[in-house]
């Protein structure tokens, strides 16, 4: 099976986090509009994995969202 969405960051900070992740765990990705957005503003960008690696890149994707809603965030 091919590439699959796994998240929508919600801005480039987060989106560098995102793939700084993935690419620590050696999980192949794909940016779906990641050049777009900043030409024409507005356009979400979608981080796209392969369909063997969506349960492990949305386990690290939790934790990182889990850890930006927690006690020290905002």
């Amino acid at each position: 099976m091919g590439m699959v969405k796994l998240i929508e960051p919600k801005d480039t900070g987060e989106l560098a986090l995102m793939k700084s992740l993935l690419d620590g765990n050696n999980i192949p990705y794909f940016v779906q509009n990641e050049h777009f957005g900043s030409l024409y503003g507005g356009a979400t960008c979608i981080v796209m994995v392969h369909h063997s690696d969506l349960d492990r890149a949305g386990t690290l994707m939790g934790e990182l969202l889990k850890d930006e809603s927690g006690p020290l965030a905002g």
